[in-house]
C-alpha cells in the first residue's frame, strides 16, 4: 500500500464558505482520511475472524465522521449564504438550493 504525501490545500477566498468553516471541514476530513488509513491497515493485518469486528467498528466510526462532516458542511453553507445574501429573496433561494442538496445526498 502506497500513500502519497499531498501538499496542504490552499484555501481560496470566496462566498461559499468562510475561511474558518473551510479550515474546520478540512480538519474533519483529514481525520476521516486518517481513520480510513487505519481501516486499511486493519484489513491488511486481519488474520482471524475476530479481527472483522475491529474493522467493522472503525468503518462505522469513519462513516459517522464523514456524515457529520456533510452535516457541518451544509449547516455552514446555509449560515454563510444567508449572511451574504443581499435580499430576503436571495437568502430564500440559496436556502432552497442547499435544502435540495440535503434531500438529494443525505
Amino acid at each position: 500500500m502506497i500513500v502519497a504525501d499531498t501538499p496542504p490545500l490552499k484555501i481560496v477566498q470566496g462566498t461559499a464558505l468562510n475561511d474558518q468553516q473551510k479550515k474546520d471541514l478540512l480538519h474533519r476530513l483529514a481525520r476521516v482520511e486518517g481513520q480510513l488509513r487505519g481501516v486499511q491497515k486493519l484489513i491488511a493485518k486481519a488474520a482471524v475472524p475476530a479481527d472483522c469486528e475491529a474493522v467493522a467498528q472503525q468503518m462505522s466510526a469513519a462513516r459517522k465522521a464523514l456524515d457529520r462532516s456533510f452535516v457541518t458542511f451544509l449547516t455552514s453553507a446555509v449560515v454563510t449564504h444567508a449572511e451574504k445574501a443581499e435580499t430576503t429573496e436571495e437568502a430564500i433561494a440559496s436556502t432552497r438550493r442547499l435544502a435540495s442538496l440535503l434531500e438529494k445526498f443525505a
